[in-house]
């Protein structure tokens, strides 16, 4: 059942994009800047676990779980080092996913021309 769990939750998320997208005037930039931040924002009041606990990776593999990891270690860091946990807990979940997006990047581009 998580299979489907994950797929409904992952797929309600894709679908409310594409709603957003084609019933909008909202850019694909604004959608995933709302989407980051409503995860953000989501995971500061607590919701956000509730979906992973329901959806597992359907909830952490959009958009949204990329802001959930982001103020997640925000909110761990500050409580271990205070203040400045601020500063460095932004960059201590995410870094992993950030290089494997850069260096996955930089090897496809290495390997494939685009079509011009």
């Amino acid at each position: 059942m998580d299979f489907v769990y994950a797929f409904l939750l992952g797929g309600a998320i894709c679908a409310l994009g594409q709603i957003l997208l084609d019933l909008t005037p909202l850019t694909p930039a604004h959608v995933l800047v709302l989407f980051v931040c409503s995860g953000a924002v989501l995971s500061g009041l607590g919701i956000y676990e509730i979906l992973i606990d329901f959806g597992g990776a359907g909830a952490t593999i959009p958009l949204p779980g990329f802001g959930h990891t982001l103020a997640s270690g925000v909110i761990q860091e500050i409580e271990a080092n205070g203040f400045w946990g601020i500063f460095s807990g932004v960059l201590e979940n995410a870094s992993v996913g950030l290089v494997a997006a850069v260096v996955i990047g930089l090897v496809i581009s290495l390997l494939f021309n685009p079509k011009g």
